[in-house]
């Protein structure tokens, strides 16, 4: 008994002087807190001994917590080059957001900055709150100084990165995130975004570079080769923009925006039977099921299937009525015109729904369609027209060289 007082003594007041200098060498008055538990702890220790109270096995767990296990984790926190101030106020700040206080985390973490510089968590912590706020400048300001804390810090370069985009500045973005490839090719989220900044500036062939140097790291990535086939589509190179599209289809079987695009290559390759498929496959993708059925329809006029289209580009109508004015502009309906409900004003003059996922999707089925309308030039039919020439072409091919045979045989 005497020994086990005596050990505890000593622990206690090493302990106690310890961040008594502590607190003298940093000049933070925060580990006052704990001098003024240990020094609850202690004198609970002195009360058992000279009145001899508190001698139960709960006082006495009290009295170690509070004079020896807590200054004992104190220190070994400090020996991680952790400050007392910041694990205290780090862990309060986390408390106040669990609360959704964020003024108050933002006062406990500014003091810890204020005292220590240096505290890349406390900086951290701020910028991820600045951003959420949606103060951006603050935010870059904040992960910044984390960075300058912790080179390694790479997520803090992807933050800045995608803050810089979302200000507009794509120039800085771009550096950014080459900066932070070049130290982790392997980053995906970087090599997306950088892809998606590129592609907004219309420097698709350093997109395609991106995404195919990040399919080295995440070679059966369904997102990758979709979005290299958009960028690939904007290249005008659609042979590679078809290849990138099955291969994200076929690795994600519902990927509708990628059977849609498919569909509007073949298309353009003459293929309504590919068409026809493809179309069929993205009618499940929401936002692009009315152009789908919209599709369907003129590839069934086409193929003289007047029924079938009548069902599809009332169903086009019925999911989005605006659609009306893309099939006014269409001869090729206007043998089934009387046939079609017409959707009111009012059902038009609606907010239209978000079609697409992104800008660059968007962008990349609008130029398809553009591309489609210049190639065609008189629109879908001329498809149609475009095989019988061909076919025309080949009987007059045929019959010249049966009069040639027939004649070198006479």
């Amino acid at each position: 008994m005497l020994v086990e007082k005596m050990i505890f003594n000593i622990l206690a007041f090493s302990f106690f002087v310890y961040i008594l200098l502590t607190m003298i060498r940093k000049n933070d008055t925060s580990y006052l807190s704990i001098l003024l538990v240990q020094t609850l702890g202690i004198a609970l220790n002195f009360l058992e001994i000279i009145f001899n109270i508190f001698t139960g096995l709960a006082s006495k767990i009290i009295m170690y917590l509070l004079a020896v296990i807590l200054p004992m984790i104190i220190i070994l926190i400090e020996k991680r080059n952790i400050h007392f101030l910041e694990f205290r106020n780090l862990i309060l700040a986390k408390i106040c957001l669990l609360f959704h206080n964020r003024k108050q985390a933002k006062i406990l973490l500014n003091q810890v900055i204020e005292k220590y510089e240096e505290s890349y968590s406390s900086h951290k912590l701020l910028a991820q709150i600045y951003e959420k706020e949606g103060g951006m400048r603050k935010a870059i300001d904040e992960y910044v100084a984390a960075i300058d804390i912790r080179k390694n810090d790479y997520d803090s370069y992807y933050k800045i990165g995608d803050l810089l985009h979302q200000l507009g500045k794509k120039d800085e973005a771009t550096t950014m995130l080459n900066n932070l490839l070049k130290n982790k090719p392997e980053y995906y989220q970087a090599s997306m975004l950088l892809g998606e900044i590129l592609c907004e500036q219309e420097k698709f062939k350093e997109a395609t570079n991106v995404y195919m140097e990040a399919l080295k790291y995440k070679p059966n990535d369904y997102e990758l080769y979709y979005n290299l086939g958009i960028a690939y589509t904007r290249l005008n190179d659609f042979q590679s923009a078809k290849s990138c599209y099955e291969k994200a289809a076929e690795i994600n079987h519902l990927l509708y925006n990628a059977y849609y695009s498919l569909g509007q290559i073949s298309l353009l390759y003459h293929d309504i039977e590919k068409a026809e498929d493809y179309f069929t496959k993205s009618l499940y993708g929401q936002g692009i099921d009315a152009k789908s059925y919209f599709q369907l329809a003129k590839i069934c006029l086409l193929k003289n299937e007047k029924d079938k289209a009548i069902i599809f580009i009332n169903k086009a109508l019925e999911i989005e009525p605006s659609i009306i004015e893309e099939v006014e502009k269409e001869s090729i309906f206007i043998p089934i015109r009387r046939l079609i409900i017409i959707p009111n004003k009012e059902e038009v003059k609606e907010e239209a729904k978000e079609i697409y996922h992104s800008e660059i999707e968007k962008q990349a089925i609008e130029h398809l369609e553009n591309t489609f309308e210049i190639v065609e030039g008189m629109g879908m039919v001329d498809i149609e027209m475009q095989k019988k020439k061909e076919e025309r072409l080949k009987e007059i091919e045929k019959d010249i060289e049966k009069e040639i045979i027939d004649t070198n045989l006479e």
